[in-house]
């Protein structure tokens, strides 16, 4: 029998985000913070009021993909053309340095740094690969809220973190592949090119339809969901048939669209859905997710180390690219601290990790509070880089 209590959830969720985010607005920080706590207050960590569910995990997934759509569509592409350079470097530094940063944490604390097994070597580099990853979406939530969305700061985070999603996977798949032999490294990697080239191809055919459609039906209701059919669809063969993140489909879609007629009214349409049920459920989630039981001081050491090495290790290794590329110190301290939260993406690579024996269980729960303090302060951060107190601001009211 089909049981209702998720419209409960729903409420509270939808409720205690929106007063949350108002109290933080209040204290000018922007209102995804609020959002982030009510998650931790109604979770297992604090009330318990609030459980993980299926509706709830399906619903935050879906939340993220529509923000990642989002800020496809409000990408300046041009902008993007003449930072991919930068974004790639970028993205390498800020994902070599947590790598061995979360391998050397990873073996002191297990007292195994100058011998390991190969099982302890696999266990411990999985802790890097888990730090490596960067979850874009609340920093791209923040950045739009300020109007910082399409600085050239903004869209140097954001071709970063799609380039370091890629870099990821790779990653993922090459240290899995020493658990499950079944696994082909080449396989994955010509499965990365080929959706790619899936994607240009995708972006040639749906540009010229969809330009077709503006022309002869103007700004229509249609036009947005035909738009978020083709973001679902690009997510889904993203991930399903070529190995890649969804998200990535999803940005991707965002960007295509965001080049033909009337994108910006599928955007304004699209943002209505999101602020309204989508985000709040997505960014209360991550709180939700969160349970602190069983933990001693040692695994609590463990967890402020690994949190401060999460942190430096993207602020140094993003900001030195950045500044090898030309980008001026601030904007460096900027895109370093944009690249800084973990969010849903480490999640995902943990879970996979705990899945295949390449996660130490006792390591789970204090990456998931790192994974969580790091998505928390990233907007609280941002807000202190961009240190500017008339930056254009959108309003979730």
């Amino acid at each position: 029998m089909l049981s209702y209590g998720f419209f409960l959830d729903l409420a509270i969720i939808l409720l205690s985000t929106k007063l949350l985010g108002l109290m933080t607005r209040k204290i000018r920080m922007p209102q995804v913070v609020g959002a982030l706590l009510a998650g931790l207050i109604l979770g297992p960590a604090l009330l318990n009021v609030v459980h993980e569910s299926d509706f709830i995990d399906k619903m935050a997934e879906l939340g993220v993909i529509v923000l990642m759509f989002s800020a496809g569509l409000e990408t300046d592409l041009k902008e993007l053309k003449k930072c991919g350079k930068a974004s790639f470097i970028i993205a390498v530094l800020g994902v070599l340095l947590p790598l061995v940063g979360g391998l050397v944490v990873a073996g002191l604390f297990a007292g195994n740094l100058a011998h390991m097994t190969q099982k302890e070597l696999l266990e411990n580099i999985f802790i890097g690969v888990v730090l490596t990853a960067t979850s874009v979406s609340i920093t791209v939530e923040t950045l739009r809220e300020m109007g910082k969305l399409k600085s050239p700061s903004g869209t140097a985070i954001l071709g970063a973190a799609v380039i370091d999603d890629v870099l990821g996977i790779i990653i993922l798949t090459v240290i899995s592949s020493f658990a499950d032999p079944s696994v082909s490294i080449v396989s994955i990697l010509v499965r990365i090119l080929l959706f790619f080239v899936f994607a240009a191809i995708c972006a040639f055919v749906f540009y010229y339809i969809f330009n077709k459609m503006s022309d002869k039906y103007g700004k229509k209701r249609r036009l947005p969901i035909y738009s978020l059919a083709f973001c679902l669809i690009l997510a889904y063969i993203a991930e399903e048939f070529f190995g890649v993140a969804d998200i990535t489909g999803a940005f991707l879609a965002g960007i295509i669209i965001s080049n033909v007629t009337h994108s910006d009214y599928v955007s304004q349409k699209l943002d209505i859905t999101s602020y309204m049920l989508l985000s709040p459920i997505f960014f209360a989630s991550i709180g939700i997710k969160t349970s602190v039981e069983n933990m001693d001081m040692k695994i609590i050491l463990f967890a402020v180390v690994l949190l401060i090495i999460a942190i430096l290790t993207k602020v140094v290794g993003c900001g030195l690219g950045a500044r090898m590329c030309g980008y001026e110190s601030k904007e460096a301290v900027q895109i370093g601290v944009g690249m800084i939260s973990r969010g849903e993406v480490a999640l995902i690579v943990a879970d996979k990790g705990a899945s295949i024996g390449l996660m130490n269980h006792t390591y789970f729960a204090p990456l998931i509070i790192v994974v969580i303090i790091t998505t928390i302060i990233t907007p609280i951060l941002l807000k202190v880089v961009y240190n500017n107190k008339n930056n254009k601001k959108v309003s979730m009211s």
